[in-house]
This record gives C-alpha cells, sequence and structure tokens, in this order.
C-alpha cells in the first residue's frame, strides 16, 4: 500500500468519541493553544523585559517578531517532514525542541540569547502547529471537518484571549521569566502523553526543499532587518538598503527555484487561481494588522494611559475573549452563505476597530471609550479566522490540500512578523517609549497604515469567488452536486 493510500485510509477516522480520539483532541489542543498563547505572550511584558535586558523599541519587537518569522518559514518542511516520517513522532519532536527553548529564554541572560531562544521556539512551534492539528484531523471522520474548524477556531481564541492576560499577569506578580517557565512542566507532560495517547498518521511522502526553505528564510530575515533598522540608523543607510536588496534578491530567487523544483515546497500553479492568492493575501494582511495592533494598543494602554501589565492585559479581554466565544459559530456561518461575505464582514469590522482606535487614543480616554473598537476587532478577527482558510482549501484540489494548508500558515505567520516590524518601526522614529506625546506621534501613523492594510485585504477578500451554485460545504466525496469535502482548517496539512 502507498502512502497516498495509506493517507487516504487514515482519513476515514474512528469515531471522535473513543478513547483515542479525545486524548488526541486533548493533546493537539494543548500544543495548539500554547504556540498561540506565546505569540502573544510576550506583549505585555516587553516594557517589563525592556527595563530589565535593555534595547530600545526596534530590537524589542524582535523578540515577537523573532518567533513568528521562525514559525512561518519551518511550517511547509515541517508538515512534509511529519508525513514522511510520522506526524506523531514529529509533533512530540516540536513540542520537545518548543520546551526546551522556552527554559533557555527565561535563563537568557541578555536581548539577544533571549531573542535566538525565540527563533527556536518559532521553529518548535512550526511542527506543532500544522501537525497538531493533521493529527487531530485524522482522529475525526469527513463528516466532522466542519465542526473541526469551530474547534480550531475556539483553541486559537482560548490563547488569543490568554495571551495579553497571562503575560501580564505572571509578568507582575512572578516576573517576565515566568512567562516562559510555565511552558516547560506543560510540554514535558504533552510530550509523553503524546507519545503513550495518540495514533500515529502518515501522508503522502515526498521531498523536503531544503533550499527552498533556506531561501525564504532568508528573504524574510533581510526583509526584516531592513524594517527594523530603517528607523534606528535612516532607510538610507546601507545596511538598511543592503538588507532590503539582499532581501529582495533571495525571494525573487525562492520564486525562480519554485518554479523549477521537481517537488517545490510551495507549488506556484496554485497561485493562478485567484481565490487561493486572494484569501492568502487576506491571511497575510489580516494576521499581520492583528500582531501589530496588539502589540500597539498593548503599549498604548502601559506607556500612555499607565495601566500595569495585568491591568493591560484585563482590559484587552473585550477584544481577545470574543474569538474565543464567536469562532466555534463562524465556521458555520460559512457553511451556509460561503466563506466570501463572512471574511468582507471581519474586514470591515477591525476597519472599524482600528479606524476608532486612531480616532480615540488620547492621554485622557477613557477605557470605557475604548470599548467599541477592542469589540469590534475581536469580532471581526473571529469571523475572517475561520473564513480565510475555508477559502484557501475550497479552491483547491484534494492533492494539494496539505501544501495548500500549509501555505496560508506560513503567510499568516509571515504577516504577523512583518506588519509588526512595520508598525514598530513607524512608532519607534518618533522615540516612542520616551515620552506619552511621543508614543501618539507615532502611534497614529502606524495604526493609519493598519487601516489602509485592511482596506487592502478587504479588496482582496472581494476578489474571492463564490462557491458553484449548488455546492455545500459539508459536502461527502461523491455525493451528487458536491465539490469536494469540507474544508479543514488552515493546518490540517495532508488531510
Amino acid at each position: 500500500m502507498t502512502s497516498h493510500q495509506t493517507a487516504e485510509r487514515e482519513d476515514t477516522a474512528p469515531s471522535p468519541a473513543t478513547g483515542r480520539g479525545r486524548w488526541t483532541l486533548l493533546l493537539t489542543g494543548i500544543g495548539f493553544f500554547v504556540v498561540i498563547l506565546d505569540a502573544l505572550v510576550v506583549v505585555t511584558a516587553l516594557p517589563t523585559i525592556h527595563a530589565d535586558v535593555g534595547g530600545n523599541l526596534a530590537s524589542l519587537q524582535w523578540i515577537l517578531s523573532a518567533y513568528l518569522l521562525a514559525f512561518g518559514a519551518g511550517i511547509l518542511p515541517a508538515s512534509t517532514l511529519g508525513d514522511k516520517f510520522g506526524r506523531r513522532r514529529l509533533y512530540a519532536a516540536g513540542l520537545a525542541i518548543f520546551t526546551a527553548a522556552s527554559a533557555a529564554g527565561a535563563l537568557a541572560p541578555s536581548l539577544e540569547t533571549l531573542i535566538l531562544a525565540r527563533v527556536v521556539q518559532g521553529l518548535g512551534a512550526a511542527f506543532i502547529a500544522p501537525l497538531s492539528l493533521a493529527l487531530l484531523g485524522s482522529a475525526f471522520p469527513p463528516e466532522h471537518r466542519g465542526a473541526m474548524i469551530g474547534i480550531w477556531g475556539a483553541i486559537g481564541g482560548a490563547g488569543i484571549a490568554a495571551g495579553p492576560v497571562v503575560g501580564g499577569a505572571v509578568t507582575e506578580g512572578l516576573g517576565w521569566q515566568w512567562i516562559f517557565w510555565i511552558n516547560v512542566p506543560i510540554g514535558i507532560v504533552a510530550v509523553l502523553l503524546t507519545l503513550l495517547k495518540v495514533p500515529e498518521s502518515r501522508g503522502a511522502d515526498s521531498h523536503v526543499d531544503l533550499l527552498g526553505v533556506g531561501l525564504v528564510s532568508g528573504a524574510g530575515v533581510g526583509l526584516l532587518w531592513a524594517l527594523v533598522q530603517g528607523a534606528v540608523v535612516g532607510w538610507a543607510s546601507a545596511q538598511v538598503l543592503f538588507s532590503a536588496v539582499a532581501g529582495v534578491g533571495l525571494l525573487a530567487t525562492f520564486v525562480l527555484w519554485e518554479s523549477r523544483a521537481r517537488e517545490p515546497m510551495m507549488p506556484l500553479h496554485l497561485f493562478r487561481n485567484r481565490t487561493f492568492t486572494s484569501a492568502n493575501a487576506v491571511g497575510f494582511l489580516s494576521q499581520g494588522a492583528i500582531f501589530a495592533t496588539a502589540t500597539l494598543v498593548t503599549e498604548y494602554f502601559q506607556t500612555v494611559l499607565g495601566y500595569s501589565p495585568l491591568d493591560a492585559g484585563l482590559r484587552f479581554l473585550p477584544w481577545t475573549a470574543v474569538p474565543l466565544l464567536v469562532a466555534p459559530y463562524s465556521g458555520r456561518l460559512v457553511d451556509r452563505i460561503g466563506a466570501r461575505p463572512v471574511m468582507v464582514g471581519g474586514l470591515l469590522l477591525e476597519l472599524a476597530g482600528f479606524s476608532l482606535f486612531t480616532l480615540l487614543a488620547e492621554p485622557s480616554t477613557r477605557y470605557s471609550l475604548l470599548l467599541a473598537p477592542l469589540f469590534l476587532t475581536g469580532l471581526g478577527v473571529s469571523l475572517v479566522l475561520p473564513s480565510a482558510p475555508m477559502a484557501v482549501l475550497g479552491s483547491v484540489a484534494r492533492e494539494d490540500i496539505g501544501k495548500a494548508s500549509g501555505t496560508l500558515n506560513s503567510f499568516m505567520r509571515f504577516g504577523g512578523a512583518f506588519v509588526v516590524a512595520l508598525g514598530t518601526s513607524v512608532l519607534a522614529v518618533d522615540d516612542a517609549q520616551g515620552s506619552a506625546a511621543g508614543f501618539l506621534s507615532g502611534f497614529r501613523p502606524a495604526m493609519e497604515i493598519m487601516v489602509l492594510l485592511t482596506v487592502v485585504g478587504v479588496a482582496f477578500a472581494l476578489a474571492v469567488r463564490p462557491p458553484p451554485v449548488g455546492a455545500t460545504a459539508r459536502a461527502s466525496p461523491g455525493a451528487p452536486g458536491s465539490v469536494r469535502p469540507a474544508p479543514a482548517p488552515a493546518a490540517l496539512e495532508g488531510i
């Protein structure tokens, strides 16, 4: 039996009511929750980390961007390795890497060491995110895939909701190092239980495109370095220009290589599909604007309004808790009316939230006035979170689902890294950490960029094609009038 046939056989999974199904749901949920948590847990701790280990605003943002960059660059090769050598085995390895890097981050004596630990954490997360949901997908039969969208959204929403609060509470009560220490016991237990309780699964055996990984990683580092250093040493400086040119050159080489590679990491032919390209662009822009705005608003709460890390995290809950409550229902809404209207509606809500932040941010602004943009942004995230993946996966043939979902996941992580760097660079131009007035002078133009990027995202969302008339998102394979099975979550690789 071929590995492709094996993957097809595993697609007809046992009932989720079985013990193994429950263990798989629990353990994959824990892994996905932790990696999403750690994308935002440092946000409320950044001012405290700055006071302890030094650095300027531009260098501090690498604590967030380095994690997201490594996360994005590693997703596709991690998925391929999981298909080849076993998803459970590589998922457990990712948990072990993530746990060890968390301990290294807690012990980091300098900013440079902490950033390096975050890079390794991101590499571990690159295995955890796609393989956790690939394992989850293999534990459920196709007719339950629509429900998996809701579970995935709820788990991601819980991580988003908990990130700023956990970061603030732990930083204020124990010290910023403990935002990393808390991962260690969770990771150790999760590794052991995964090896004992989760069944193994594999996908199609394919070649690992190491050159493609190196090229796209180098391009990402070069472009990010240019964005970060431009605000520090000047946009026309030799190092910034060299870094930008090198990044663009490596990116062009990556595209050329992928167009000729025998087994490309990112099949470029998929981008000929308008829906696939547009939904990936939405994922990049929306995820980037969300992470950047979360960073900017949290800094505003602490720098301008004078809240403690815990107070800032708690006041963020009207935004971050909404996806936890709404995302499970958003997947069903997409099933009913299609991805495009849900995606457009979510982006318009995000646009309203960002615009209100830009208009209302003042030193004397009452928190009650900020409840509206916080809630609107959270509601928008809840709608975009499942609709972009479902649009991407609904636009490709079954054999391309694994790489299509990995491509979207990579675009979303890269979006977070690049737009955070862009927003922070604009903020840093006016020495934002020096005073409330200095912060606001950079905050408003940074938020205007988030508004602009979201407008572009709306245009891409409108370009997504609606599904064929009569097609249902939950159609079973071979059902009369069906086009393909319901799309799986963005990280459901190879299912």
